[in-house]
């Protein structure tokens, strides 16, 4: 943009360079105006039938229909630049000097908007995170949050769909991440000394990275910092662009006209809005006489309109009578005060505005500056001298000292004076060198009488000397500058003769002064005083240019101001100086017509026009080139004689696309610099609120069905200014007759102020206007209507229109909109059970949109899977039921993801709408729910595959209050109880077969854990949290039912605590698992009923308790009978078939507790019951055991008794060993039966320990051995009391008991166990007969009941 202060000669060069392009399509359009279209159609015809000449040529017909349709084309085109070009000069005016609008600071900052590329580079840096590609580290759960965010949000077709509407914004991106994380933190568990906060934190924080990806984040501030700039108040400049690109200007056209239109002359600006107001009274008293009224609802409205439009121009008057005179300088915006100036709004009161003297003030302010003396000679060159300054009637002011011979000093003064012709006086001081001097001596004095026209430089003056002063060439070198104050328009000598003032024609300093914004005088001075001798109020005069007038000597350029009965004649010295003085009075006075020097019409059609414009002001200078160009039309257009309500609808469709196709996501808001000159251009001209208000609306509207993002709340706004304005004021029409009177007269006064004091009127009137035009009215009810369709279509595509709650608050307020459209006035509310009733409806088609659109995206999605499987088989292979219901389930996680989308994102706008919003859940899964049944209709009465899609859904259904236990839930209860009934009664039926198949095949080998071979088992996917049904092969007797592969199942409980070790036989295994993995299955049913979920937790019990007590006596009947067939001897070795036993019997009362126990107290007698029957099992096993122990005990001393005393076998035996230990080295006898019965104690304790998983058991088991063994050694001893012992009975029995407590304390038996009084007896008798046998024997050979070293070496 070209600066408005730029020289001449560098605007002149560019006017003429860009003058070839204005004059281009202006001859064409000249060619294209009704009066010469047949003659340039006449010359075209020739040229085009000799082109077309030969082969075919087009009819002649065809050929005039195309160069008048091109013809026609010119000239609408032509026509529309004509209207951009006069609206722009409306609007620059506007701009240049606005006193009714501000530009408002407290908008909401608008975010810049993502483009389609900008979505696109956005999902490639996330995937390239996703893949790894970048260097951020992060670790699972916010990877599983982006890939989440990714898949679900970015690559939405939602989001590009809002992408293109202009209405998504990379804040509305960060939002979604973070509402979107923050579920997720929640859910994860607490860490010490780590905040969920810090978390968040860092999360958004690597968002931030992701999302910026390798771009500078010091551009991208600076690069926000200044898009954000145009989003803030604009300057002058600024505003001419944007505007420029709206109507689409020139740069050479706005030049032009901004010159020629003196918009930096805010004196200029201020007498054109004093023009255009007068032109608007004069209309409004047009209208009245002509009775030419728009057409109004009610006829009484129609002298109401006559009293709007006055109070309008009024009010523009008390602004722009509140406007400072002295406004100058920089644009800036300040809060105007509305004040009322009775002298301004009643015109008609001339009385009242007369000025006096003392009204006018002027204030000026001089800059003295003296620069040197030159002449200076008679004085020595050492003598000091100084100057002093005053203006008359002020302070005196005094210069530093110099030296005589180099007089300079460059000092300024400042004075202010009232007086426009002050007497400047300057004295020439040398210090005095007598003793008796009292005063320095003066050398000369220059009285100067400056004005504000006087040259700013300095000059050179002749000074008066004094005779005491030999240097009678004195001459001072000053400069005296005095400044124009503001409200001086225009000074200077004028010839002047009046009627009633200056009444000879005499030469005198005139003042034009500007008192206020509507009042000014010609005034005119003498020398040194502050107040005009006469004064002339130009209020009502006309002036213009006149020929010089016999009788007149004196003056050169005359000019006159007229009034009706008085004229003045004014005449200056010069031809520019008349011409700066008729143009500054023709903006005092306001008048219409524009004077035009005689001479510059002269000057210009004369051949030396172009050097003769020299004598002219430059402003005269820029309106002959405006004028030049075609702009002049333009420039002197009347603008009360336009139609302003189109020009400004048409400027603000203009600036509403141009504010869409920004860089901002602004929803339809206008930017604050294109607030402010709407504002003021509807003030200023008189543009109706309502009118405004509705081509808003109906622009909007456009544009948001053509697929632009809309703020309601913007919509909302406008709508109700609209429906306050129509229903407000025609509701009240009758009242409002009282406020309408006839203009004139101190009446009309009284009734405004008796309308003013009806507060209900007030608030009834949001423009302040009373009257309603038909137009306005019909045009609104088409707008609402419109509206209402709008919004009843963006609630039913609510999750399209607003997706995933962007922009916040949207939907909510788009409800909110609805309900006050459904208001049939501003006063009556719409009953809440019709808006309940259109959001119902609303809500019933969004159900159904939805569930399509999830539909094809599903079919979509199997088409996409099949893509490259085009056979025959495979297409026949999706209406199998396996594929029908892999469907259904695909789709029910569609429907979920759905629902949850709807409540985290659009519960919170339905928030005074739940209920509605639960219908339309209902009716949203009762879509899905035909599907759904018709899926599982086709289903194998024998296939168990629908249990995860009961799962599936019930998992999401229970967890909403709202919807559990809803329609949709009880018809999937419905559904699937009767399926689960026969499911648990064939897996019973099943399990029971089992067992009893699998105990009469056992083989009681230890089987390794499960656990072992967990490494080949395949684990559910945690991601998708579905139970599996649980694998029971085995067929039931008499049904030949399918039951399902089971692919993976949760690891139980209880195995970790057995891996690595032998565990049960194989048919408790298998029970056990079973059990563990059914129970397991119906508990994460999850099923929602209370009363049937009750049920099915009481027989899973029942059923547990039942089968794991008839493996508990099935297990006891094996290990009596594997018992009894074994071995009486010490030869015996307990098989790891017993120890099975035992670890089943373990394992069934750690089951027993997990499976058989039921959590209400007094039901626990199904777990104590078995509880006792596995207590009473195992018992029985031990005593069996320890049975088995004793009778292989009493075989050892069986073989013993053949020894004792008396009887013939003993002595036989006595008697061949000791004939044969004369010979041969006899071995100890007996020693074999001690070692391998100790051998076989050993033997067992190790088995049993190593093999048996239950301590208590095993301590248990060997108390009992202990105690049962020790007592049958006391009864054989007992049995023998009377008999001495043979000593190899001795050595047997000593070595046997000395092993067993040695033996039995390793394994960890009680010393109250080892040392009871059983044992005591035995040790005494034994040691006794040791004693004995020592004295007859002499000796044990070793063996003895005391310890040694040499028998624990034989033990190792």
């Amino acid at each position: 943009m070209l600066d408005p202060s730029s020289s001449e000669e560098e605007s002149d060069g560019i006017v003429e360079e860009e003058s070839k392009e204005a004059l281009a399509p202006q001859a064409s359009f000249s060619r294209v105006s009704p009066n010469r279209s047949s003659e340039s159609s006449d010359r075209l015809q020739p040229s085009s039938r000799g082109s077309s000449a030969r082969p075919a040529s087009p009819s002649p017909t065809a050929t005039g229909e195309q160069e008048k349709e091109d013809a026609e084309r010119l000239q609408r085109e032509e026509e529309e630049r004509k209207r951009k070009l006069q609206l722009y000069v409306f609007v620059m005016r506007c701009i240049a000097y606005p006193f009714n609008a501000k530009q408002p600071t407290d908008m909401a900052r608008r975010q810049l908007k993502i483009t389609k590329q900008q979505l696109q580079t956005t999902k490639d840096r996330f995937e390239s995170f996703l893949k790894g590609d970048t260097q951020i580290v992060a670790d699972e759960a916010f990877i599983n949050a982006v890939q989440s965010y990714y898949e679900v949000f970015l690559k939405s077709d939602r989001v590009a769909k809002m992408v293109q509407t202009g209405g998504f914004s990379a804040v509305d991106s960060r939002e979604v991440f973070k509402r979107h994380i923050e579920k997720r933190v929640r859910s994860l568990p607490e860490i010490d000394g780590l905040s969920k906060e810090t978390v968040l934190s860092s999360w958004m924080a690597k968002f931030d990275t992701i999302y910026r990806g390798d771009e500078d984040p010091r551009k991208a501030q600076q690069r926000m910092t200044a898009s954000a700039a145009s989003e803030l108040i604009l300057s002058k400049d600024q505003l001419y662009e944007m505007f420029q690109q709206i109507l689409g200007i020139k740069k050479f056209e706005h030049q032009l006209l901004y010159q020629a239109c003196q918009l930096d002359n805010l004196d200029e600006q201020a007498a054109q809005i004093r023009r255009e107001l007068d032109g608007r009274l004069q209309m409004a008293d047009q209208i009245a006489r002509a009775g030419k009224f728009p057409k109004f609802v009610s006829k009484e409205m129609e002298a109401m309109y006559i009293e709007e439009l006055k109070s309008s121009v009024n009010q523009l008057m008390a602004n722009l009578e509140s406007m400072p005179v002295s406004k100058g300088g920089e644009f800036k915006l300040q809060k105007l005060k509305r004040g009322h100036n009775t002298s301004i709004i009643d015109m008609g009161q001339e009385d009242e505005n007369q000025l006096s003297k003392s009204d006018v003030v002027l204030s000026f302010t001089l800059e003295v500056v003296i620069m040197e003396v030159q002449g200076l000679k008679s004085l020595a060159p050492n003598r000091i001298v100084y100057c002093t300054m005053e203006v008359e009637g002020g302070e005196k002011l005094q210069t530093d000292q110099a030296e005589a011979s180099k007089p300079t000093w460059g000092t300024q003064g400042d004075f202010t004076t009232t007086h426009p012709l002050p007497a400047v006086k300057v004295k020439l001081f040398t210090e005095s060198t007598g003793v008796l001097a009292l005063e320095d001596k003066e050398l000369g004095r220059v009285v100067l009488h400056p004005t504000p026209n006087s040259p700013k430089q300095s000059e050179l003056h002749k000074m008066t000397v004094t005779k005491a002063c030999p240097d009678q060439d004195l001459k001072i070198k000053l400069a005296v500058r005095m400044d124009k104050p503001q409200n001086m328009k225009a000074c200077g000598y004028l010839w002047a003769f009046g009627k009633n003032v200056w009444k000879r024609w005499k030469k005198r300093f005139f003042v034009l002064v500007q008192v206020s914004q509507y009042t000014f005088a010609m005034c005119s001075y003498r020398e040194k005083k502050s107040e005009p001798q006469e004064l002339l109020q130009l209020d009502g005069y006309t002036v213009d240019y006149t020929d010089p007038q016999p009788g007149l000597d004196g003056g050169r350029a005359f000019f006159n101001a007229v009034k009706e009965g008085d004229t003045v004649i004014f005449a200056s010295d010069d031809e520019q100086d008349r011409i700066l003085w008729v143009q500054a009075m023709y903006r005092a006075t306001g008048q219409s017509h524009k004077p035009v020097p005689p001479t510059q019409v002269q000057k210009l059609n004369s051949k030396g026009g172009a050097s003769a414009q020299m004598d002219a002001p430059i402003s005269q200078f820029y309106a002959d080139r405006a004028q030049k160009h075609g702009m002049d039309e333009f420039i002197s257009a009347n603008p009360c004689s336009f139609d302003h309500a189109s020009l400004f609808e048409m400027v603000q469709r203009l600036t509403l696309d141009h504010r869409l196709n920004d860089n901002f996501a602004c929803l339809g808001w206008f930017s604050p610099g294109q607030v402010f000159v709407l504002d003021e251009y509807c003030a200023r001209n008189g543009v109706r609120g309502c009118h405004r208000h509705l081509c808003y609306l109906g622009d909007l509207l456009e544009r948001a069905d053509a697929g632009n993002m809309i703020d309601p709340t913007l919509l909302h706004y406008s709508f109700a200014f609209c429906a306050s304005h129509v229903h407000g004021n025609s509701q009240k029409g009758s009242e409002l007759q009282g406020c309408g009177s006839q203009p004139g007269g101190k009446k009309e006064s009284k009734k405004k102020r008796n309308c003013k004091a009806q507060p209900v009127l007030v608030c009834q009137r949001p423009d302040g206007l009373g009257t309603v035009t038909v137009e306005e009215k019909e045009r609104f009810e088409e707008i609402k209507e419109r509206l209402r369709v709008l919004l009843e279509n963006q609630i039913t595509n609510f999750r399209y229109c607003f997706p995933f709650g962007r922009p916040e608050g949207a939907l909510k307020a788009t409800l909110s909109l609805l309900e006050r459209v459904l208001m049939k006035d501003i006063v009556t509310p719409v009953p809440q059970e019709d808006v309940k009733g259109v959001i119902r409806k609303c809500l019933e088609q969004a159900a159904q949109i939805n569930y399509q659109r999830i539909t094809d995206y599903a079919r979509v999605e199997v088409e996409k899977s099949l893509k490259d499987q085009r056979d025959p088989e495979n297409v026949a292979n999706l209406a199998t039921p396996a594929k029908k219901l892999e469907h259904v389930i695909r789709l029910a996680e569609l429907v979920i993801e759905v629902l949850q989308q709807n409540q985290d994102h659009h519960a919170e706008a339905f928030a005074w709408w739940s209920d509605l919003m639960v219908e339309h859940a209902e009716h949203f899964l009762s879509l899905y729910g035909v599907d759904m049944d018709a899926a599982l209709e086709i289903q194998s009465p024998e296939s168990w595959d629908s249990f995860p899609l009961f799962q599936l859904l019930n998992d999401f259904l229970r967890m909403d209050y709202h919807l559990c236990n809803g329609k949709f839930h009880k018809h999937l209860q419905d559904l699937y109880a009767p399926l689960v009934v026969r499911y648990v009664d064939l897996m019973e039926s099943s399990i029971s077969q089992s067992i009893h198949r699998g105990f009469e095949r056992e083989s009681w080998e230890p089987v390794k854990s499960l656990t072992s071979n967990l490494p080949n088992v395949n684990l559910p996917n945690v991601n998708l949290q579905i139970p599996k049904v649980p694998n029971l092969p085995v067929p039931v007797a008499g049904l030949s039912v399918n039951l399902p592969q089971m692919p993976s199942f949760s690891t139980p409980s209880w195995m970790a605590a057995i891996y690595d070790s032998d565990n049960g036989s194989g048919t408790s295994e298998d029970l056990f698992w079973k059990l563990d993995a059914l129970q397991t299955f119906i508990r994460d049913l999850h099923w929602p009923e209370e009363e049937f979920a009750k049920h099915l937790d009481n027989r899973m019990k029942l059923m547990s308790s039942d089968m794991i007590e008839s493996c508990v006596k099935r297990t006891r009947a094996a290990f009596e009978s594997k018992l009894t067939k074994s071995s009486r001897s010490t030869d015996f070795r307990i098989p790891l078939s017993l120890c099975t036993m035992f670890n089943v019997m373990v394992d069934a009362k750690d089951q027993s507790a997990k499976l058989c126990a039921m959590e209400m107290g007094q039901e626990k007698q199904y777990h104590s019951k078995i509880d006792d029957l596995i207590e009473e099992s195992v018992k029985d096993m031990i005593n069996l055991l320890v049975a088995k122990f004793v009778a292989i005990l009493e075989s050892v001393l069986a073989k013993i008794s053949r020894y004792d005393e008396g009887t013939l076998f003993s002595s036989f035996l006595s008697f061949t060993v000791k004939a044969a230990s004369k010979y041969v080295d006899v071995p100890k006898p007996g020693m074999d039966v001690a070692d391998g019965y100790v051998t076989f104690v050993r033997h067992s304790q190790d088995i049993l320990r190593d093999k048996v998983n239950e301590e208590v058991y095993i301590e248990r088991l060997f108390d009992q051995w202990y105690t049962a063994t020790m007592n049958l050694l006391g009864t054989w001893l007992t049995d023998r009391m009377d008999q001495q012992l043979h000593v190899y009975q001795l050595k047997i029995l000593i070595r046997i008991v000395k092993k067993k407590y040695r033996d039995f304390r390793l394994q960890g038996v009680l010393d109250s166990t080892l040392n009871s009084k059983m044992y005591d007896t035995v040790r005494n008798r034994l040691t006794l007969e040791e004693a004995t046998a020592s004295v007859r024997e002499g000796g044990m050979q070793g063996i003895s009941m005391k310890d040694s070293d040499e028998e624990d070496k034989e033990d190792d």
